[in-house]
C-alpha cells in the first residue's frame, strides 16, 4: 500500500479546520516545529509515525482518519491501542509496526 502523503496532508488540515484550531497552535500541542505543520499539510515534508501520533492526539483522533481516511474513535479497542503507541519512543514504534505488519499477513 503506497502512501499519498498529499492527501494524508489535506487530511490533518480538514481535521485541523474542523476544530477550529490555528496552525501554530496544533503545532504547538503536537510539540513539532514551526512551519513544519504546514509543510505536511501541502505535502512539502513526510511525518514520521511519532509526528502522525502527536497529530492525531492533539487533534483528538486517531492516526487512521489521516493515513486512510477513517476514524475509529468510537472504538474504545482501536483507542486502547492507539494510546499505547502514543507512548513508544521510535524505536518501539518500528518494532511495533513491523509486528503489526506480520498480524495483518497472518491467515486467522
Amino acid at each position: 500500500m503506497e502512501l499519498d502523503y498529499t492527501e494524508i496532508g489535506r487530511r490533518i488540515a480538514r481535521r485541523r479546520k474542523k476544530l477550529g484550531m490555528k496552525q501554530s497552535e496544533a503545532e504547538e500541542r503536537a510539540d513539532i516545529g514551526y512551519k513544519y505543520l504546514s509543510n505536511i499539510e501541502r505535502g512539502i515534508s513526510i511525518p514520521s509515525t511519532e509526528v502522525v501520533m502527536r497529530l492525531a492526539a492533539a487533534l483528538d483522533t486517531t492516526p487512521d482518519e489521516f493515513l486512510v481516511g477513517t476514524s475509529r474513535q468510537e472504538d474504545e479497542a482501536w483507542k486502547n491501542v492507539a494510546e499505547l503507541l502514543r507512548t513508544m519512543d521510535e524505536k518501539q514504534l518500528a518494532m511495533a509496526k513491523q509486528f503489526l505488519v506480520w498480524l495483518s499477513e497472518q491467515d486467522m
